[in-house]
């Protein structure tokens, strides 16, 4: 199993910008996915952005030129760069762990998950 701990949400006015983080450790596989979901109150969790242990990323449609998904040098940290925020961002943001680089953007295909960060974004 992955743990995996966010950090970084908060309360930001529209137009800001905030960086997520998400550490993990525990038993790590060389290939990979993880990523990033958000999931506001009364919504289903919707993938946000992805990125695999090869380096591909994936980017939500209402996220594309606006945020970026990236990892540290030692590989076991992951970054959501959120910019140009918007109140509709308002969610509560999870990180998510797969054990496989074959891309899916349904929350059941992945293994681990984080207990995710407030996102705040006002008006």
């Amino acid at each position: 199993q992955v743990q995996l701990v966010e950090s970084g949400g908060g309360l930001v006015q529209a137009g800001g910008s905030l960086r997520l983080s998400c550490a993990t450790s525990g038993r790590t596989s060389s290939m990979y996915t993880m990523g990033w979901f958000h999931q506001a109150p009364g919504k289903q969790r919707e993938l946000v952005a992805a990125i695999t242990s090869g380096g591909r990323t994936y980017y939500g449609d209402s996220v594309k030129g606006r945020f970026t998904i990236s990892r540290g040098n030692a590989q076991n940290t992951v970054y959501l760069q959120m910019n140009s925020l918007k109140p509709e961002d308002t969610a509560v943001y999870y990180c998510a762990y797969k054990r496989s680089i074959l891309f899916a953007d349904v929350p059941s295909a992945y293994d681990d998950w984080g207990r995710g960060t407030q996102v705040t974004v006002s008006p």
